[in-house]
């Protein structure tokens, strides 16, 4: 059937609350609103206001409601309108959230699961566009998601729900109006393993999020010019999927990260790392990186695509690598 990256989330919400009575849905604007992205549009009416709850502006409280539900036994879904907000949460999210099954010695699992737009792209000036999933991937007790398709964005939700520990589930504001091809019987995925988009030879492209559908116009450009490129779509942020890293660049020898984060200390560093680490024989080149340029994002247009990695910045850093004649990035 044919649908959006926006319809794929609302039908997992759906599923998930038929499935089971103890899930409900809480953050601003999502009840009468229907959402900011109107990903919970219609909602309320098939589902009641005690499902569909809307919340004062207030992160660190409702998230604090929804850490609560979780160790009472309920299977809450909290939107978060955008990860900037998020930052006014983070002490629920980091100091309670990721901690508490440690610090209980094991008794109090908080199966949380959090939904945030994420990325830059519309114009919405600093405060309403950072990339931050790599801050929240550096953090042990939690588990960081980056859907990029129809089908995770329709299926990673319930398996998160499943999981007894807080899952956080980025989705790029930027992929929502994404429309394809999705199956009517789509449902859960697997939340474990990186997946290969694409195959190649020449170069892998590794990345997550709204990164992946940039790598495959990028890999497809690449193709007219002779060149050969696999693309590697994380999904996971933590645990990240080693294994699956290393596998794609013993077959192709050369690694470009993609990843609109910026590029000091973000997630960028540390898979080149773990290449570095765990391939650095198979190397042909030293491992390239395409990161958002380490600046507040601007609100002019022509500003904040120059901030952000585009499908050109990716063609020219794998030209560069295949070439041999750039500087170490």
């Amino acid at each position: 059937m044919k649908t959006t990256y926006r319809e794929a989330m609302r039908g997992a919400i759906r599923e998930a609350m038929h499935r089971d009575d103890r899930v409900f849905l809480m953050g601003e604007d999502v009840g009468h609103y229907g959402g900011c992205y109107a990903v919970s549009k219609g909602l309320l009416e098939e589902f009641g206001p005690e499902r569909i709850r809307d919340t004062p502006l207030a992160e660190s409280g409702f998230v604090g409601a929804g850490i609560g539900a979780a160790l009472g036994g309920m299977r809450p879904i909290v939107e978060i309108m955008t990860v900037n907000f998020s930052l006014l949460a983070m002490d629920q999210i980091v100091n309670n959230a990721a901690t508490l099954l440690h610090m209980s010695g094991g008794a109090f699992n908080v199966p949380l699961v959090i939904r945030m737009a994420t990325g830059g792209g519309r114009q919405v000036a600093a405060q309403h566009s950072r990339s931050l999933d790599g801050w929240y991937a550096h953090i042990p007790g939690l588990r960081i998601l980056t859907p990029a398709t129809l089908e995770d964005a329709r299926g990673m939700l319930w398996t998160a729900l499943e999981d007894p520990d807080p899952v956080i589930i980025f989705e790029h504001v930027l992929l929502y109006n994404m429309e394809g091809e999705l199956a009517e019987d789509a449902g859960p995925v697997s939340i474990d393993r990186a997946e290969v988009r694409r195959t190649g030879s020449d170069v892998s492209l590794i990345t997550f999020g709204l990164g992946v559908v940039k790598a495959m116009q990028a890999a497809d450009a690449l193709e007219e010019e002779g060149i050969s490129a696999e693309v590697l779509d994380l999904r996971t942020l933590r645990p990240l999927d080693t294994d699956a890293i290393l596998e794609t660049v013993r077959r192709t020898h050369r690694a470009v990260v993609v990843d609109e984060g910026w590029r000091s200390g973000g997630i960028s560093a540390e898979i080149s790392a773990r290449i570095t680490e765990g391939a650095f024989y198979e190397l042909d080149a030293p491992v390239s990186r395409v990161c958002g340029v380490e600046v507040p994002t601007p609100y002019p247009e022509h500003l904040e695509r120059a901030a952000l990695p585009q499908v050109e910045d990716i063609v020219h850093a794998v030209r560069t690598l295949i070439s041999g004649k750039g500087e170490l990035s």
